[in-house]
């Protein structure tokens, strides 16, 4: 999952397990090194041992994972600071949450992740952040307790799939777009099952619902089912109980 841009400067950049600043910081991500298909023909010869990184991401995930129990995933805006009301529902949201049984898991940056974090260490309960390596980041935030940074995108977003029970989106940007479709796509296709979606702050995205009813759903692209897959709410009782409810019908369901 990407984070939001942020323009200010940092003094650090994270790179997998390494931290990295001045002539040490590189010029290209690793993501971007993998993708890149232009000049030579060397990467024929380099591929092969990306795969073995990649391999290495996917068992470091999941050993550091495993054993974390029932959690919730946050996503939202790294840009909306402690000023925000964005940030002080994030931080209630995560109190709740943990309340009632789950760990937090961020994208480990600042602003709505870092309020997720924030709440969850204050409640008691388990703070994860799951990082990944950009040019505009400086790593994980100070409230995150296990941590860990990933240099590919994919690899990320299977972590939060496997190790979540719901995901809660917050206001954010394209990051957090990519997040809700991801999500909204893999219960669409049936990847995973009984996984909650839950849109929070109905001012902020009220007019994309509007925009996937009067355009996608008008044009047929998707269907009134596609419409049901997700919850839009400004009630933070509403959030806990779809989250509890879900994870009460996976027990009886025998579903993971």
């Amino acid at each position: 999952m990407p984070h939001d841009d942020q323009s200010a400067e940092t003094d650090f950049y994270s790179k997998g397990p390494l931290r990295l600043r001045g002539s040490q910081v590189p010029s290209t991500t690793t993501d971007q090194r993998l993708l890149d298909s232009r000049g030579t023909s060397d990467w024929v010869h380099q591929d092969p041992w990306r795969v073995l990184r990649i391999q290495a991401e996917f068992i470091e995930g999941f050993d550091s994972l495993a054993t974390i129990g029932p959690a919730v995933a946050m996503f939202g805006s790294a840009r909306l600071g402690a000023h925000t009301q964005g940030y002080r529902d994030a931080c209630e949201i995560s109190r709740r949450l943990v309340d009632a049984g789950n760990a937090i898991i961020t994208g480990g940056g600042p602003g709505i992740m870092e309020a997720g974090n924030l709440g969850a260490g204050e409640a008691g309960g388990v703070s994860i952040g799951l990082g990944i390596e950009l040019p505009f980041e400086s790593g994980l935030n100070d409230h995150v307790e296990l941590g860990v940074n990933f240099r590919y995108f994919f690899v990320r977003k299977t972590m939060f799939l496997k190790y979540s029970r719901g995901f809660v989106v917050m206001p954010g940007g394209l990051g957090t777009l990519d997040e809700f479709f991801e999500a909204l796509t893999m219960v669409q296709t049936g990847k995973v099952t009984s996984f909650p979606i839950i849109l929070f702050g109905t001012a902020y995205w009220q007019g994309l619902i509007d925009w996937m009813t009067t355009t996608l759903l008008a044009e047929g692209t998707i269907s009134e089912r596609d419409m049901s897959l997700f919850t839009l709410t400004d009630d933070i009782d509403e959030v806990v109980d779809i989250i509890s409810t879900a994870v009460d019908a996976d027990e009886e369901g025998g579903l993971k």
